[in-house]
């Protein structure tokens, strides 16, 4: 997507060691963006918009943030209004603290909460469900109200919602997506989510101009 200049966004799908970085770089690259998968911290910091991906266990995902010294880069960027899409374990991290089989892991902490067991008598949560955005939502602005989207995850966001949250449910309700400014999350896979997916990811990338 370009933007006003005609320039194509410059993302970077920030690499630290966790999954999915490639199907995420190709969805991303389907809708217009200049998109790089890299661990080179200067180019995570300057580019127009930052992905944080995350697949796997919420302390490997921040021991891999930490290992190649990202958590400050993730940080400084919110702080300074720059935008940051996280994406499943990827947005779970954004938070204080991670529970799972009672190991207690501070996260990157610019999300208050915690991220905790679902509630639900199948897990993981895998597979299509749908969401109840907010009605001043970007991300999914222009998509109907019983639009679906992959999920696979057995730990959330739950207690405390904000209003403006996006709210999903699997036994409990829990936080599905996030809005705060120039910071985005979801709790699902944009990149797996078909149509859908791109639909909102062009949505994002149109934040970005």
């Amino acid at each position: 997507m370009t933007g006003p200049s005609g320039r194509r966004a410059r993302v970077v799908v920030l690499d630290y060691g966790s999954g999915n970085l490639r199907s995420a770089e190709r969805a991303l690259a389907r809708v217009g963006a200049d998109v790089t998968v890299s661990d080179d911290l200067d180019a995570a910091l300057a580019a127009d918009g930052l992905v944080v991906p995350g697949v796997g266990a919420y302390a490997a995902c921040m021991a891999g943030l930490d290992r190649v010294g990202a958590a400050p880069v993730v940080r400084e960027r919110v702080a300074a209004g720059r935008p940051v899409l996280g994406i499943c374990v990827g947005m779970q991290v954004l938070y204080e603290l991670g529970d799972e089989h009672g190991v207690r892991t501070a996260g990157l902490g610019v999300l208050a909460g915690e991220v905790r067991r679902l509630a639900a008598p199948i897990l993981p949560h895998m597979g299509w469900n749908t969401v109840r955005p907010p009605a001043e939502s970007v991300l999914f602005a222009g998509l109907p109200a019983d639009t679906r989207f992959y999920f696979v995850h057995s730990y959330a966001a739950k207690a405390d919602l904000d209003a403006g949250d996006t709210v999903g449910e699997h036994g409990e309700p829990f936080a599905a997506a996030v809005e705060r400014g120039a910071l985005a999350a979801t709790q699902f896979h944009p990149e797996k989510s078909g149509d859908a997916g791109a639909h909102l990811l062009t949505n994002w990338l149109a934040t970005l101009s």
